[in-house]
């Protein structure tokens, strides 16, 4: 069974059970408020008739119905009067029967005080009656008066059934307010069902998701929406890199290819043509080796699972300088604050090298000292090489671009990316623009809100 059709039962289920309640409720007051009134007015009669007012035994006639039996044209009422031996004498009323009397009427009759009732059912003939004892006392008997109760009992089931159809209209009106509820409920949760079999089919870039409201059907399918759009990012990026890198690693294959059909002849070659060839082929599988490290990092996203915490700037940026230095030899210029950030370490480490590493290949034949700059959360790299051409700048940090004076250089083209993967993951942003006495400022900022006072690193590590 679907959703629409349990609400519908559950609101079915729901009137029917308050309906039957007040009709249960209703159909008991009333048989107890009748039976209260039958037996006062049993009571009343009781005494008048002691008084010697037996024109109250006439019934009070009214216009029946052509489906009533002929007891319900009156209130029909028959006395008798019980001697204290419990011989009975009838004493008027209409029809003309006579009561049984048990023991407790003859012990009335015999001992009762004044005024002492008692009330039972009786069923003479086809008719039903309500009867009432009251002992006279002092040796005079007791007085017995009965009513037939057909009437009332008519009236109550004809309330009964009144009742039943009451109940039944409820049922089926709760039905169907349950169903259109229902249908207006369930109406998106069917649409946005439908989305996810249809992004479940390999639809994601096809899928439009019906938000709207602020109930949590809508809080729903706002959360799902936003949570397409991040897959059909991800999904568009992960085809993106697929294809540029494709693109990038053709190249390097095509040359260890064509080295490798050169080495078939290579007894024919010089010992000069040799060692260039191999220094060729040793420095293709660098480049390769290098390319395939750096599309394994930004797929897999290897530091999204490292742990934020407190970071020194300063720290990571003397690291990163001291890595560089090691590898290339040149000089690396640190001047940093005491900027502390929550943030990944090692992550905002790879960043950093990557844009000394970047430097130190544009500038490679230069002699002036690399400089890196760290101030409350901006990290910028500056260079002396050749600088950044206008119309390259908006694609710096785009994954496998370079600049035409850069084709020829070595790199795999995405350290800059992992760079601009990096700010945004610290909520900042990259930069880059030409330095006015020639080379480049490239680098990147760590967002305000991580930014952290430099007596927090204290009180963590304490």
């Amino acid at each position: 069974m679907n959703l629409r059709g349990k609400l519908v039962i559950a609101f079915a289920a729901v009137g029917a059970a308050a309906s039957v309640l007040v009709g249960v409720f209703s159909y008991q007051t009333a048989s107890q408020r009748i039976s209260a009134e039958l037996d006062r007015s049993l009571l009343t009669t009781s005494a008048e008739i002691q008084a010697g007012a037996t024109q109250v035994l006439a019934p009070s006639p009214f216009t029946s119905g052509p489906k009533d039996n002929d007891h319900d044209e009156a209130q029909p009422m028959v006395a008798q009067a019980i001697a204290p031996d419990g011989e009975a004498r009838r004493i008027g009323g209409r029809p003309a029967v006579s009561f049984t009397v048990d023991d407790t009427d003859r012990a009335l009759a015999a001992n009762g005080r004044p005024g002492v009732h008692s009330y039972r059912d009786l069923t003479v003939g086809s008719d039903d009656y309500r009867v009432i004892t009251v002992a006279l006392g002092q040796d005079r008997g007791a007085i017995q008066l009965g009513v037939d109760v057909d009437e009332s009992r008519h009236v109550l089931a004809s309330l009964a059934t009144r009742i039943t159809l009451v109940s039944a209209a409820v049922l089926i009106a709760a039905a169907l307010a349950g169903w259109l509820l229902a249908r207006q409920i369930t109406r998106r949760l069917v649409r946005l069902t439908a989305v996810t079999e249809q992004v479940s089919d390999g639809g994601l870039g096809h899928a439009g998701v019906p938000t709207g409201g602020r109930d949590e059907v809508g809080r729903l399918a706002t959360s799902f929406d936003r949570m397409l759009g991040r897959l059909a990012d991800a999904r568009a990026d992960q085809e993106r890199l697929v294809q540029d890198a494709a693109h990038e690693l053709r190249t390097p294959l095509t040359s260890l290819r064509t080295n490798a059909q050169v080495m078939r002849r290579f007894d024919e070659l010089s010992p000069g043509s040799r060692t260039r060839l191999l220094d060729d082929v040793d420095g293709e599988t660098r480049e390769l080796a290098h390319l395939i490290t750096e599309i394994v990092g930004l797929a897999t996203r290897r530091y999204d699972g490292e742990d934020a915490g407190p970071v020194e700037l300063a720290v990571v940026a003397e690291h990163a300088a001291e890595r560089v230095r090691r590898r290339t030899g040149r000089t690396i210029v640190v001047d940093a604050d005491d900027t502390v950030a929550s943030g990944q370490a090692r992550r905002l480490e790879r960043a950093v090298t990557n844009l000394l590493e970047n430097a130190v290949k544009f500038d490679a034949g230069g002699t002036e000292p690399i400089e890196l700059t760290v101030r409350r959360g901006r990290i910028e790299v500056l260079d002396r090489g050749p600088g950044i051409p206008e119309r390259d700048l908006p694609h710096v940090f785009d994954r496998f671009h370079r600049a035409d004076a850069a084709r020829a250089l070595p790199g795999s083209g995405l350290g800059l990316a992992i760079v601009r993967e990096t700010a945004l993951a610290h909520q900042g942003e990259v930069l880059a623009r030409p330095h006015p006495g020639g080379g480049a400022v490239v680098g990147f900022t760590v967002g305000s809100d991580r930014l952290l006072p430099s007596s927090h690193l204290d009180h963590a590590g304490g």
